[in-house]
């Protein structure tokens, strides 16, 4: 087996830290063919559909990719911007700001890029470039606020199938969730704090999570128990009573039983229950994506104003807002604690304060 390296290595490289922030996806175009390529990758995944492989593989070769992928197309094609898709436009835009802010308070000691899950950039050539730039450590920072073994394990997964191709491998460490970190969630509440300002508030706050199968959170994923905590601890902090709010799962795929409440069969009940207005918040998205902006606020929202609702708002994923990056700056600066580029900085602002007490 030929292992991967750098040709013509200089082993004199000064070592630097790389973060890598990962999300889920997204096709390279709004086409039949695109999706179906995107679909094979994603639905392929075992972590995604734990299922006999052979019988999986019928399925989705034999039905599900000459079905879906044209109706996927038309969705996406609804929600395409001149510059890509949104989930990608958000995702670049946090790298570069992540990136911004690092850099002007460690220099060129830490390198931040971003990959996707499924499509591209791939897990290996981000980790490709990282590597070709002197990183000798390495944070990944899988953007799901909530841990499943759906997101951010397969995340994991990508990752180590790449390091057992590596001749040298870097130090490693993962972030694994951050569903109740305090700046996450003051993050939330003020953004719902700010849509309240311009918009009066609903009778009801929908916290819509993606769904997963319910048999996996009885197998041990605790992700639905995190979903709740998130829920739980921005109301708190908006200082809501339990009646005010409501958490619920969206996308399901499949027949068998998944996560409840299910979204959308919420959302229909509401109107005969005397609820006539929501705002529907979708906190397990950093950014927004066909699964917010399209079913969410366009399909989910059909739902309510049919069932007889009158007013439905979708509010904004935190996406590059400047108190969202904040939060993630400081989330990863809280994980470099011990290495190389972090403790040069922490050692020269100690020498720096050493400095300034003898001049006193």
């Amino acid at each position: 087996m030929k292992y991967l390296g750098t040709a013509q290595f200089k082993h004199e490289q000064p070592a630097k830290v790389g973060v890598l922030l990962t999300n889920l996806g997204t096709p390279e175009a709004p086409t039949k063919p695109a999706l179906k390529t995107y679909l094979k990758q994603f639905l392929s995944d075992p972590r995604i559909v734990e299922a006999p492989r052979w019988l999986w593989w019928l399925i989705l070769n034999g039905v599900i990719l000459n079905i879906r992928p044209g109706r996927s197309a038309k969705a996406y094609a609804g929600v395409w911007t001149e510059k890509g898709s949104p989930l990608l436009i958000h995702t670049q835009a946090q790298q570069q700001k992540v990136a911004e802010k690092l850099k002007a308070e460690f220099a060129d000691n830490i390198v931040v890029e971003y990959a996707m899950r499924y499509g591209q950039p791939s897990v290996s050539n981000a980790i490709d470039k990282l590597l070709k730039q002197g990183v000798r450590q390495l944070l990944v920072l899988p953007l799901y606020p909530q841990y499943s073994a759906t997101t951010t394990a397969s995340t994991f997964d990508a990752i180590a199938q790449d390091f057992t191709q590596r001749r040298w491998l870097p130090d490693f460490r993962f972030i694994s969730h951050y569903h109740d970190n305090s700046e996450y969630i003051q993050a939330l509440a003020d953004k719902i704090r700010a849509h309240w300002q311009t918009h009066e508030k609903a009778d009801k706050l929908v916290f819509s999570y993606h769904g997963i199968p319910k048999r996996y959170l009885d197998n041990g994923d605790p992700y639905h128990c995190e979903c709740y905590k998130t829920s739980r601890l921005v109301a708190e902090n908006l200082g809501l009573d339990k009646t005010d709010y409501i958490t619920t799962f969206q996308s399901r795929f499949g027949r068998e039983e998944w996560l409840k409440p299910y979204t959308d069969h919420t959302l229909k009940a509401f109107p005969k229950q005397g609820i006539k207005s929501v705002q529907v918040v979708c906190p397990g998205f950093s950014s927004d994506c066909i699964e917010t902006i399209e079913e969410i606020g366009e399909e989910n929202r059909d739902y309510f104003i049919e069932a007889g609702g009158e007013r439905f708002e979708y509010i904004e994923a935190l996406n590059s807002d400047d108190q969202h990056i904040d939060m993630l700056v400081n989330l990863i600066k809280s994980n470099l604690v011990n290495w190389s580029a972090y403790q040069l900085d922490t050692d020269l602002s100690a020498e720096l304060a050493k400095a300034q007490g003898a001049d006193d």
